[in-house]
C-alpha cells in the first residue's frame, strides 16, 4: 500500500472502526432473547477489511467540506450493507466459502439461518442510520436513502449477484463479445454500484452540484470495474493467507471473470487502462482529490 494512502487511512479508518464497534444492534430485550443474532452481526462487521466504501464516502465529502466526522453514519451505512452482502455471498446457496477476512465465514460459526438473519438485520440497520443518525435536512436524507437503495438493490448489487449466479457454468455458450458485455454489466452492478453509491453519498451529504456528482459517478464506475478485474486476477494468482478467503473458487464454480474470458495478460492490460481512465477523471479536481488518486493506485496494485 502506498505511503500517501496510508496517511489518509490512518486518519479515517480508526474512526470508522470505532463507530462500527460502538454500534448497538440490540435493545435490552434483544440482548436477552436474541444474543446470537447480535453476536453474528458484530462478528462480521468487526472482522476488519479494507473499509473501502466508507473511506470513499469520506473522501468524496471532503472534496466539499472539512467536518468529515459528520459523514461517519453515512459511511457506516455503506459498510453495513457491504458486510451483509458478504455474509450472504458466502452461504452454501451462493459461493459456499469457508473463509472471509481470514476467519471462518459467518454461517460456519453461527449456522446458515442466523447468518441469513444477520445479513438481513445489517441491511435494515443501514437505513435506520440514515433516519436517526445523519445530521441533514429531510431532502438530503431522502436522497441518501434513495441512493443506497438503488446501489444495493435490483438494479445494483443484488441484480449483479443474480447475474453472477445465472451465468455460472455458461461461459462457453455465447460469443466472446456477448460474454464481455455481460461481464461488464455484472461487475458494474455487483461491485461498481456500491462503490459509486458510496462516493455519491458523500457528495449528496455535502450538497455538491450536478457536475461533481456526474464526474464522481463516472469515476466510481471505472474504479468499481477496476476493483473487480483486480479481484478476478487475485482469485487466480493471489495467496489465500494474504487475501483471507478461499482462492480459485471462481474457477471451481465456473464463474464468468475477466481472467476466464480473456486470460491473465489481457486482464492486466484492462486493469491498467481502467487506472488511466480513473486518474484522468480526477485531474480537474486538483489536490483535493489526492486521496482518491492514492486509493485508485491501491485498487490496481493491491495484493489482497
Amino acid at each position: 500500500m502506498n505511503e500517501q494512502l496510508n496517511i489518509y487511512l490512518n486518519e479515517y479508518v480508526p474512526r470508522i472502526e470505532a463507530y462500527l464497534k460502538g454500534m448497538s444492534f440490540a435493545d435490552q430485550v434483544g440482548v436477552r432473547l436474541a444474543a446470537p443474532l447480535n453476536e453474528a452481526m458484530h462478528y462480521s462487521v468487526d472482522a476488519g477489511g479494507k473499509r473501502l466504501r466508507p473511506v470513499l464516502t469520506i473522501m468524496a465529502y471532503r472534496l466539499l467540506a472539512d467536518d468529515w466526522h459528520r459523514a461517519l453514519p453515512v459511511a457506516a451505512a455503506y459498510e453495513l450493507v457491504h458486510t451483509y452482502s458478504l455474509i450472504h455471498d458466502d452461504l452454501p446457496a451462493m459461493d459456499d466459502d469457508d473463509l472471509r477476512r481470514g476467519r471462518p465465514t459467518n454461517h460456519r460459526v453461527y449456522g446458515e439461518a442466523m447468518a441469513i438473519l444477520a445479513g438481513d438485520a445489517l441491511l435494515t440497520e443501514a437505513f435506520r442510520l440514515f433516519a436517526e443518525e445523519v445530521e441533514a435536512g429531510p431532502e438530503i436524507i431522502v436522497k441518501l436513502v434513495s441512493g443506497l437503495a438503488l446501489a444495493a438493490g435490483r438494479d445494483g448489487m443484488v441484480g449483479g449477484q443474480a447475474i453472477d449466479i445465472l451465468s455460472q457454468g455458461k461461459t462457453g455458450q455465447e460469443k466472446i463479445d456477448q460474454q464481455s458485455e455481460l461481464l461488464e454489466i455484472l461487475h458494474r452492478r455487483k461491485t461498481g454500484a456500491m462503490i459509486t453509491g458510496s462516493l455519491l453519498a458523500g457528495v449528496d451529504l455535502a450538497e455538491g452540484d450536478a457536475s461533481l456528482r456526474s464526474r464522481l459517478a463516472k469515476f466510481g464506475a471505472v474504479i468499481g470495474l477496476a476493483f473487480q478485474v483486480a479481484d478476478d486476477i487475485l482469485d487466480e494468482v493471489g495467496e489465500e493467507e494474504s487475501l483471507g478467503k478461499d482462492i480459485g473458487s471462481d474457477r471451481e464454480l465456473g464463474k464468468l471473470t475477466f481472467v476466464s474470458l480473456f486470460g491473465l495478460p489481457e486482464a492486466r492490460l484492462k486493469l491498467a487502462e481502467l487506472h488511466r481512465q480513473a486518474v484522468y477523471l480526477l485531474e480537474p479536481l486538483g489536490e483535493k482529490a489526492d486521496g482518491l488518486r492514492a486509493l485508485t493506485d491501491y485498487i490496481v496494485e493491491r495484493d489482497r
